[in-house]
């Protein structure tokens, strides 16, 4: 299935030439297999403090680098941000773009996530091949971005030349695994011209995606560059673009056993599609997204930048689904583990962002005090066109858990409109850092946002229109200890917008809700000493939870006769715990969270009032252990635990998932062939094949249910050539 990006999508072939002419360079081969130094973290992109290293930031952030990336064979950021205990999924489909929740609360796809800093759309799969680390901001986000949910920030970070002008990378990737994936691909870096004042970093890789859950068949591709000048000593110009394209037969979820059982039903096999049928056709994500970003040092130790992020996004969204019972409820299965079966179809979506950002930092003196202060003006737009109609048909009615799917039946060309959106964001924002004392600095931040958000259906009905301004601060205070201990203190609020659905059973149909202003306060505790690091977080964030009223909110209800509204607050309270440290051959590290959640002063729906919500575990652990052979040099062992407490399904607590736990295991080998470095990875992830239900969101008026992955196998080897 091509698209409007086919010209410049990767074939098999091109990737095989690409590869072997990397393996025909021996001029840029490196004689030695690659190292691993231990280095300072590098700034975030995402803080507003670039420069001021992790340990002296007064926030929560995980940092996972492109070694650990490779690793655990990250194809997804679901498969990286697994590492910390304060991730979990929240309606995260297989062959879809990603969902995540972080410290209880979904983000939103549209307004939690960066790219080099700047905001993107994740409505989208986002490869990994050219990313050389990401970064999560845990909670209230208001000094980073004027509108996103309060669970935290992402920020995925692309490869970039080497600084080192004798540094050359070619490196190439061959991948099996898990199931029955091929994947081939390189990345290539250098500089070249006068005093190596270029650099450059190409990536290209092609994947066919069969995976181990059975009757999913796909493909990937992505093409990536990124460039640098050092145009003078003062003066640096960075530019990068990356293509990708994906396609896919969609996955589906499970559901609760109908009247009569009302229960799970028995935790299956996970590499079973319930819902392919011989007319399902894959989902197709193609993306174009590049930034340039020109950097100036000034006088007096001063930086001035100007950066520029543009996305291009098209997806054709298919998913053959099962949903409620013919004969029950449409919120669950049949008692016998029937269900309906519909295909939704609505191709040819396109999400377009674009972000302009300046920004100037540096240092001064104001009275007693040292000032690190940084100002930043940023206009974002995004955009959503959709096709004026998408199709959800009904093709049968008595498939089964169990098997047996009958064949579909006649489309019954049931047709919806979609609806446009367009997003226009200017925001103001300013941080200062003031140093107290030598040991004590406070920080203090204000963002405000000029928001102007439009929507109207595709049959040219609801339409909205929101303009307003608003202003979150972020005030913290961190005192150090000591040199390898600090302590901090911090308060934040964030904004999200609602709208009232586009549905004539809404009396406000389409109309904005007031700003959903959540508020954040933290404390933590962290230390660096030698090769350990650990850290103890204390957070509570309040959130404006969404409510409908009226007798019967159903999508078939009578006309206006449903409000939604602000019902009270959802409350999430939780203490994070997290280690890392090396000793002698050793490498341990540890994560792990408790979350006390609940829905507070709500009049709608009263009765959930100091309920947890559905599909939130109540703790999180991980942990990892590694061991380097002296004996064998180049080779380490390891295994990672992931376990994660029982999950609500309903909102009053009468079913819930069991706790699961997985372990997963890994050998990796670094050595030379004939002269050439080589690493070579084994994983096991799932060990012990456990069968379990891995999430339960409560989405679209159905309670869903999905399997966690079986036992499965990945072999990679990367040369360095």
């Amino acid at each position: 299935m091509r698209s409007k990006f086919s010209k410049l999508q990767v074939s098999p072939i091109q990737s095989a030439v690409v590869l072997c002419i990397a393996l025909t360079s021996s001029a840029f081969a490196q004689q030695t297999p690659n190292e691993i130094t231990i280095i300072a973290e590098p700034p975030l992109r995402i803080s507003g403090f670039e420069g001021v290293p992790q340990l002296d930031l007064p926030i929560s952030v995980r940092t996972i680098n492109a070694s650990t990336l490779q690793d655990i064979g990250a194809q997804r950021i679901t498969d990286a941000l697994r590492l910390d205990a304060s991730v979990s999924d929240s309606y995260n489909l297989p062959a879809y773009w990603d969902k995540l929740s972080v410290r209880g609360y979904a983000l939103d796809n549209r307004y939690n996530y960066r790219r080099e800093g700047l905001p993107i759309s994740a409505e989208t799969i986002i490869p990994m091949d050219n990313k050389e680390r990401i970064e999560l901001l845990k909670g209230t986000s208001g000094i980073q971005s004027g509108t996103s949910a309060p669970g935290g920030l992402v920020n995925y970070v692309v490869k970039r030349a080497p600084v080192q002008a004798e540094k050359t990378i070619r490196d190439v990737t061959i991948s099996y695994g898990p199931g029955d994936n091929r994947l081939v691909a390189a990345d290539l870096g250098g500089r070249f011209g006068p005093n190596a004042d270029f650099g450059y970093r190409f990536n290209v890789a092609y994947e066919d995606l069969n995976p181990y859950i059975r009757d999913t068949p796909g493909h990937r591709n992505l093409t990536a560059l990124a460039m640098d000048w050092r145009i003078n000593a003062s003066s640096r110009l960075e530019w990068e673009f990356e293509q990708s394209h994906y396609e896919q037969i969609g996955v589906n979820f499970y559901s609760l056993l109908g009247p009569g059982t009302n229960a799970l039903p028995p935790t299956v096999d996970g590499t079973r599609n319930i819902t392919r049928q011989p007319s399902s056709l894959p989902g197709v994500f193609d993306g174009l997204t590049g930034t340039v970003r020109l950097r100036h040092q000034l006088d007096n130790g001063w930086i001035w930048s100007t950066q520029y992020g543009t996305q291009h996004l098209r997806a054709d969204d298919r998913l053959t689904y099962a949903s409620g019972c013919e004969t029950a409820p449409k919120d669950r299965f049949c008692a016998n583990g029937d269900f309906q079966i519909h295909d939704y179809r609505s191709d040819n979506e396109h999400r377009n962002s674009e972000a302009l950002q300046t920004e100037l930092r540096g240092q001064m003196h104001l009275g007693a005090y040292e000032h690190q202060l940084r100002v930043s003006l940023m206009r974002h737009r995004q955009v959503s066109r959709m096709p004026a109609i998408h199709p959800d048909n009904l093709l049968g009615t008595t498939n089964s858990i169990y098997g047996g799917l009958t064949p579909p039946a006649i489309p019954n060309d049931k047709l919806y409109p979609n609806t446009n959106n367009s997003d226009y964001n200017t925001e103001l924002a300013l941080t200062d850092q003031v140093r107290l004392t030598p040991q004590t600095t406070a920080w203090l931040g204000l963002r405000h946002s000029q928001l102007n958000r439009s929507s109207i259906q595709t049959d040219q009905t609801a339409a909205v229109q929101d303009t307003r301004g608003i202003s979150t601060p972020w005030v913290a205070l961190s005192h150090q200890l000591s040199h390898r201990l600090t302590v901090y203190a911090s308060y934040g609020q964030g904004i999200e917008t609602e709208a009232a659905p586009n549905l004539n059973n809404y009396a406000n149909a389409g109309q904005p809700l007031p700003a959903l202003r959540s508020t954040q306060r933290e404390v933590g505790l962290k230390s660096q000493y030698e090769r350990t690091v650990w850290q103890a977080t204390w957070f509570d964030i309040a959130r404006p939870a969404i409510a409908d009223a009226g007798v019967a909110c159903g999508y078939n209800s009578p006309a206006n006769t449903c409000t939604r509204q602000i019902d009270g607050q959802n409350h999430h309270q939780g203490l994070e715990l997290s280690t890392h440290t090396k000793l002698h051959q050793w490498d341990f590290g540890a994560s792990a969270m408790w979350l006390d959640a609940q829905r507070e002063n709500a009049t709608v729906q009263a009765d959930l009032n100091g309920q947890r919500p559905v599909n939130i575990p109540k703790y999180i652990l991980r942990g990892m252990t590694e061991y380097r052979y002296a004996s064998t040099p180049g080779l380490r062992t390891g295994l990672r635990i992931s376990h994660e407490g029982e999950r609500r399904v309903t909102e009053n607590g009468d079913i819930v998932l069991p706790a699961w736990t997985t372990l997963d295991a890994s050998a990796h080998y670094d050595t030379k062939i004939n002269q050439v470095a080589s690493s070579w990875t084994l994983a096991i992830q799932n060990l012990a094949n456990k069968h379990y239900w891995r999430e339960s969101p409560h989405q679209y008026g159905q309670y869903f249910l999905y399997p966690g992955a079986p036992r499965t196998f990945r072999a990679t080897v990367v040369f360095h050539l």
